[in-house]
């Protein structure tokens, strides 16, 4: 019997995670947004928890707009450019602005290009949660990648205000959880014993398939 592959696993939740985190991101700046009425400061917000959770758009009308094919994405949700991150989780790096962004964005296209490779391969492809795993961390990967690609930095709404957590997005969700599911995978699932030729390719028994024929 034919080794089992979790491929599609992997690639179905990098779709539907890149999907979702573009959708949230250009959703919710575009309904914030409000004809402009933003303070630069704060931006618009609107309290989904009272006193503890909101989502929050902020923009930034001194930051220009690319004279490029970027334009239209750049503009969809709004006129003038939303407010970015330029570092990583939790703001890591983010006052270095461009250096930050284009460093971050290397290292998240090479790890994107890692995990689409060593993931889609025989071994990795046959553990079910090592493939959900990885399907996250590439979906989180690759939206906040779009996002450094076309606006200079990553648009954050998701805001717990009352522990004054940091301003974060469906990507990083999906990058947090993937990255947990990976310690749970390695620390508590055992890898599938691989399957040797003579089973696979006829499902008996391999001390007795080369025996003695009548």
């Amino acid at each position: 019997m034919a080794d089992r592959s979790y491929r599609w696993l992997l690639i179905t939740l990098a779709v539907v995670g890149l999907g979702i985190d573009q959708t949230s991101k250009y959703g919710v700046f575009r309904w914030l947004y409000n004809g402009g009425g933003f303070s630069e400061a704060s931006g618009n917000s609107c309290d989904v928890v009272p006193g503890w959770f909101q989502l929050i758009a902020q923009f930034d009308p001194t930051v220009p707009t690319c004279d490029c094919g970027f334009k239209a994405l750049q503009t969809w949700s709004a006129p003038v450019m939303p407010r970015v991150n330029h570092g990583a989780l939790w703001g890591i790096g983010g006052s270095q602005k461009g250096t930050a962004n284009w460093f971050f964005a290397g290292v998240s296209l090479v790890a994107a290009a890692a995990i689409l490779v060593w993931g889609t391969r025989r071994g990795p492809a046959r553990e079910r949660w090592l493939s959900a795993a990885l399907g996250l961390i590439l979906g989180g990967t690759v939206g906040n990648l779009y996002d450094r690609v076309v606006f200079g930095g990553v648009r954050d709404f998701l805001h717990f205000y009352y522990i004054n957590w940091p301003v974060f997005n469906f990507a990083d969700c999906c990058l947090v959880v993937g990255a947990g599911l990976l310690l749970l995978q390695a620390v508590f699932v055992s890898p599938p014993a691989p399957q040797t030729g003579a089973t696979q390719a006829g499902g008996g028994d391999p001390a007795t398939a080369d025996g003695p024929k009548a």
